[in-house]
């Protein structure tokens, strides 16, 4: 099984066919789970509430949803150690190291450069 972390900015691009969307909808095609932070639903309807589009709920089916059960202090603090991310960049990251503390376990899949950055820092598949 290949296992995905999907960052907001790759669902984003393929909604709004974004330049490189293309080549990140055959990535996640490649894999056979997609997981990511609830984070992403918040994110996903606000950037389409901001563009006044209809959230299609298909577009969150398929996403396993990955809820910590506790702080995320040692991921962000790890996260932060490869580089500086904003919060809800810093967010995702931990999260995927949460899933993940063998980062080289899982795709980190996104269209953020430097969430790009830190995710190969830290030895994610990106």
């Amino acid at each position: 099984m290949t296992t995905a972390y999907v960052d907001t900015s790759v669902i984003v691009a393929i909604a709004f066919q974004e330049q490189g969307s293309v080549q990140i909808a055959r990535r996640l095609e490649d894999c056979t789970r997609w997981i990511s932070s609830n984070l992403l639903e918040a994110e996903l309807r606000a950037t389409f509430a901001r563009e006044e589009q209809h959230l299609d709920p298909s577009t969150l089916s398929g996403i396993d949803w990955v809820l910590p059960d506790r702080s995320l202090s040692p991921e962000f603090a790890a996260a932060l150690r490869a580089g500086y991310l904003r919060g809800a960049d810093l967010w995702h990251i931990a999260t995927a190291l949460y899933v993940a503390p063998k980062p080289g376990d899982i795709f980190f899949i996104t269209a953020d450069h430097r969430q790009r950055e830190v995710a190969t820092s830290l030895g994610f598949q990106v």
